[in-house]
């Protein structure tokens, strides 16, 4: 029984969920939509390049979980999961979550996404297993920081040795997919990286180093 281990945007989902959240608080003005909308979009080409301040990010990402209640956030993320996401669920996604679990093999899914949004997408996704950025809660409301070390770059790394140690488990026969030159550091890692629709980046690496390359979108 091996790890088959899953990024979530733009690899199992055809978008991205941390920058479509922000469409969203845009486009209900829960935030300022026009500054909100360009400062999400201005990270989210930082990401793409490679250059993304993770830390000014996670706490921009975070001002409006700790401005506004858990029962509000909650109907907010129902709404869209509804709208964005199951929209996204690629179908030959599944179906490749479908084939590791058919083999056995342990699911789990490892994203720089924050887990508040994360959680309930991994459920839909029926994979058990999620190590996510952790937002900080206190008291029942979140703070704004962010919990722990965020699963970003070589954090997925550093996250990922923790949960095989956690879960008694470890790499032998492990399987990565993932989209993003982003997660090169775990890519190198596991026996079979796979790039999933990869950016120009990634693909060239994997072209070099004839790692199989994957397309999920229809």
């Amino acid at each position: 029984m091996a790890l088959a281990i899953f990024d979530l945007d733009n690899t199992l989902l055809g978008g991205d969920s941390d920058y479509l959240w922000g469409r969203y608080l845009a486009e209900n003005d829960i935030v300022d939509p026009q500054g909100y909308h360009d400062t999400n979009l201005a990270f989210y080409h930082d990401y793409q390049a490679g250059k993304l301040d993770i830390n000014a990010f996670l706490e921009f990402v975070f001002e409006p979980l700790a401005k506004n209640s858990m029962q509000d956030l909650l109907t907010w993320r129902a709404d869209y999961l509804q709208q964005k996401i199951l929209p996204i669920i690629l179908p030959k996604g599944l179906e490749l979550i479908e084939q590791h679990r058919q083999q056995g093999d342990t699911l789990l899914i490892i994203t720089a996404t924050n887990s508040f949004l994360t959680t309930p997408i991994a459920e839909l996704l029926k994979i058990d297993h999620l190590i996510a950025t952790d937002p900080e809660m206190l008291d029942g409301r979140y703070t704004g920081k962010v919990f722990g070390m965020p699963s970003f770059q070589h954090g997925k790394v550093e996250r990922l040795q923790h949960w095989l140690a956690e879960h008694q488990q470890d790499l032998a026969g492990s399987y990565f997919y993932s989209d993003s030159h982003n997660d090169l550091p775990l890519l190198e890692q596991v026996d079979t990286p796979i790039a999933v629709d990869p950016d120009d980046k990634l693909a060239e690496v994997a072209r070099q180093r004839d790692w199989k390359i994957l397309s999920l979108r229809e």
